[in-house]
This record gives C-alpha cells, sequence and structure tokens, in this order.
C-alpha cells in the first residue's frame, strides 16, 4: 500500500497585517516568523488570511475578511478582475502604486547590487491608466474558463476568446470588455467570436492540437491607424475567406488586414508567412515632435516589437536621451536596439548611432525607420549581442561615447557586460524591465562605473511591472 498523504487543515489567521505587495500582485504579511502572501491584499490592509498553502518558511492565502482596508484599497472596475491574469493591481489605487514601483526598484536595486537609491528620482506615472496599450494578443480555446456564476447555467457555451487563466496554459478566460486597449478593439475581438460561433468556425484545442481558430492580434497606433490579424491553425475550405471578408466589410477603418496560418505546436509566429488579406502589410506609429527633432514616423509590422504604451515611451526615450547627455560629436552604441526606436529618436543631436538587435526582421525595420525620416547617420546589425560585439566589431565602428542599453528581462549577457567593461566609453544609459536583472548586471559594472542617475517609468499600470533607467559614468 502507498504511504496515505496528510490533508492539509485550512486555517485562519487573524489580523494579519499586509506590509508589502510582492511582484506576482499578492501583499505581504507577517505572523510570527511565518512570510504570508495573501491574494488580492495590499499594503496597508489588516486582514483575516485563509492560509491553503503552507511550507516551512511562508503560506500561501486568500482574505478571509477585511478587518481594516488600506487607505489605498479601491474598488476594482473591471468585471475579470481576480480571475483574468492581468491587472492585478487593479484594486490599489495609482497614488499607491506608483509608491510601491519606486519601493520595488529600490529595493531590488540596494539588495541585490548594494546601489544606494537615496536620490532615486521619483517614478514617472503613466498619463493614461486604461486603454495604453497599442497591441493586444488574444488566443482562441474550446476549453473555456468556468466561473461560479457558469455553473448553474445548463447550456454553457465552452469556446473562448481571451486570456490565458493564470498557470493554465489549456483554460481561457472569455473576455467581455477590457480596459487595455481603446475601440474599436473589444467590438472587433467580439464581433469576431460572434461570427465564428454563428458559423460553426472551430475554436483552437490546446491540448490536442486542433480547430480552425487560434490566435487574434489588435494593433492600434497613436495617429488611428490600426492593424488586426487573425491566426489560423487547421481551417477547413473557404473558413479564412469567410472570416476575413467579414472582418473587412464590418470594419472598413482597418488600415492592415491580415491571417497567418500557424500549425506548430507553439503560437509564436515570428518563423510563419504573413498573409495580406487587404491594405498594407504594416502600419506606422508616429511620436511627436520636440524640441531636438520633427515628429518620427516608424513602421510596424505584425511582428515588429514597439513599446506597447506609445505615450508612456515618449516619455521613457525622453528621458533616456536626458541621461545620454548627448553632444553633437557623439558616437553611440544603442543595443537591442529593437526596431530602432531609441536609435533614431536621438540621432539629430549625435554624429552616429550603431544599433545591434539579434532579430533580423527587426533590423530591416529599424533602417526602414532611418529612411522615412530622413536620418543618414544611423548603422545597424542583426546578430546575437555577445557574438556581434566583439573587438574587431568595436575597431571597425570605433569606441562610443555612451552606450545606451535596453535588454530583455534576462538582462545582459555576461560576456556583454565584459565587453562593456573592456571598451570603458564615458558613459552607459542602462533601461531595464526588470530591475532584479539590471541589479545583477550592475554588480559587475560597478568594477569601472559609478550609478549617477537612477528613475523608474511607469509603463503599465495595474500591473507589477515597471521600468528602470540608469546613468553610469566611467570611474
Amino acid at each position: 500500500m502507498g504511504r496515505k498523504t496528510k490533508k492539509f487543515e485550512v486555517q485562519i489567521i487573524e489580523d494579519v497585517q499586509i506590509i508589502d505587495i510582492a511582484e506576482e500582485g499578492k501583499g505581504v504579511g507577517k505572523h510570527e516568523d511565518l512570510v504570508i502572501f495573501v491574494e488580492k491584499a495590499i499594503p496597508g490592509d489588516v486582514v483575516d488570511a485563509r492560509i491553503y498553502k503552507k511550507k516551512k518558511n511562508f503560506a500561501e492565502a486568500s482574505i478571509h475578511a477585511i478587518k481594516s482596508p488600506s487607505k489605498y484599497r479601491v474598488e476594482p472596475f473591471c468585471t475579470h478582475f481576480g480571475v483574468c491574469g492581468g491587472c492585478k493591481w487593479q484594486n490599489m489605487s495609482y497614488e499607491g502604486q506608483l509608491i510601491y514601483k519606486q519601493k520595488t526598484v529600490s529595493s531590488a536595486l540596494e539588495r541585490l547590487s548594494k546601489t544606494d537609491t537615496s536620490e532615486m528620482l521619483p517614478i514617472l506615472g503613466s498619463a493614461k491608466t486604461t486603454y495604453y496599450r497599442n497591441k493586444l494578443e488574444y488566443t482562441f480555446s474550446n476549453k473555456r474558463w468556468l466561473e461560479n456564476q457558469d455553473v448553474e447555467i445548463s447550456e454553457l457555451e465552452y469556446n473562448a476568446l481571451g486570456f490565458h487563466i493564470p498557470g493554465r496554459f489549456d483554460k481561457i478566460l472569455n473576455i467581455d470588455h477590457c480596459y487595455l486597449q481603446e475601440e474599436p478593439s473589444n467590438k472587433i475581438r467580439n464581433e469576431i467570436r460572434n461570427f465564428c460561433l454563428e458559423n460553426g468556425i472551430s475554436f483552437y484545442d490546446l491540448r490536442n492540437h486542433e480547430g480552425a481558430l487560434r490566435n487574434l492580434i489588435i494593433r492600434k497606433t497613436s495617429s488611428g491607424e490600426l492593424m488586426v490579424c487573425v491566426v489560423f491553425a487547421y481551417p477547413l475550405e473557404n473558413e479564412i475567406n469567410n472570416l476575413m471578408e467579414f472582418v473587412k466589410i464590418q470594419f472598413p477603418e482597418i488600415t492592415s488586414l491580415l491571417y497567418i496560418v500557424n500549425q506548430k505546436k507553439n503560437d509564436t509566429i515570428f518563423d510563419q508567412e504573413i498573409n495580406v488579406y487587404s491594405g498594407r502589410d504594416h502600419i506606422f506609429e508616429e511620436m511627436p515632435s520636440d524640441e531636438a527633432h520633427p515628429a518620427l514616423k516608424f513602421k510596424i509590422g505584425v511582428k515588429s516589437f514597439y513599446q506597447t504604451n506609445s505615450d508612456q515611451a515618449y516619455e521613457l526615450y525622453k528621458i533616456t536621451r536626458d541621461f545620454a547627455e548627448l553632444e553633437p560629436h557623439y558616437l553611440v552604441y544603442d543595443l537591442y536596439t529593437g526596431a530602432g526606436t531609441i536609435a533614431n529618436f536621438i540621432a539629430k543631436e549625435v554624429k552616429e548611432v550603431v544599433g545591434i538587435e539579434y532579430v533580423p526582421d527587426a533590423i530591416e525595420d529599424a533602417k526602414f525607420n532611418s529612411k522615412i525620416n530622413d536620418i543618414h547617420n544611423t548603422k545597424f546589425y542583426a546578430g546575437d549581442m555577445k557574438d556581434l560585439l566583439t573587438g574587431d566589431f568595436i575597431k571597425a565602428h570605433g569606441i562610443p561615447d555612451v552606450v545606451i542599453t535596453d535588454p530583455p528581462r534576462a538582462g545582459m549577457h555576461v560576456d556583454v557586460v565584459n565587453r562593456l567593461l573592456e571598451m570603458e566609453c564615458k558613459r552607459i544609459v542602462y533601461v531595464s524591465c526588470n530591475a532584479a536583472t539590471q541589479a545583477r548586471d550592475l554588480i559587475l559594472l560597478k568594477e569601472k562605473y559609478k550609478v549617477t542617475k537612477i528613475m523608474p517609468v511607469d509603463m503599465f499600470p495595474h500591473t507589477q511591472h515597471v521600468e528602470n533607467v540608469i546613468q553610469l559614468e566611467l570611474i
């Protein structure tokens, strides 16, 4: 006979004070020596916590009762809050969110890299806290996540178009209204779902890899251009044409109407053929003019990377430019340049910008973006950063006066950090979406550089994510 597992006994711990908030959006409290992560609790709350998982040094809990609400506690505005994986801080006022994002950055830098954050600049909040995203990606599924109220309904619709449930790759929450992207985003999603249900077009089975409809991507620029891309898997004859023609007629404002047939086991589309059903294969984002340059245009394809909060991206790039303290004779390296957005943003203030990026398509976009903005002093190269940024590369292009680096969440490869230390350029501006990996890289960079400015920027209201910009000067 097998060993019997001891049944976990649910425990209620009273009057837990929530003193912090964790990255995944759970409130942090303490009871004696036990750290408790409490779902939907926010700093300042006093709650009775219902423990449902317990380890040696920590426990996970839900709120059994709120004894005293935090001054930052507000009523969530989205009906999907708490089930959907996004906007986990929606029950905290925006003022509170900014306070704790600033604290998150400061804590990571001080704890992990012993960086002094006493002079850290205040976080820059986002002017828009709803409808701020220019891109959303939805998933079709025949395995809809059922909520409590669904259990009593006899004739349920099991097809869904929406977002993944956290921790469940095969379950999709059907979204009625999302506050992340402005209209006609919600209308397009709902009309497409209804048409497919009415016409019997099958939704994807994420376990068995069957079905016609897989993903829906909607991008909208600040100038009003609109891209819609439907990703199919195993459509029947005429299903692609029937759906795409419906979308074209129903939404004539669409600038770029695309489709993809992806029969791989994963959802990535970077290696997939893009089919243009109507309009262009791209849209244009516009960045406002300022004292340094006229308005800039950026080409965006369905595969392109562009900061998903357009308005706040402009503010982020201005801070990056200010931290770079550019001079007309400067040579600048822009590492992880993406579609060359930062490179082209600063190009007219310096002698030359050299951009490096892993994705070849992004580099082609970067070159095109220079061309359409009449910028002639940029050079872009595609390749793995640690392999491309060599001594020979630096010898050929020159030692930069400033390096701007904006790596992915994982931070920079140690070889790239070592190359920066070898180059000894006078200034580095490090833009990061993950303060923990930024702190790890700072530990190495501090061998030759000192941190002189720090400023967080909130790109994603109602989430735990935060960007951070650091200026480093050669010692």
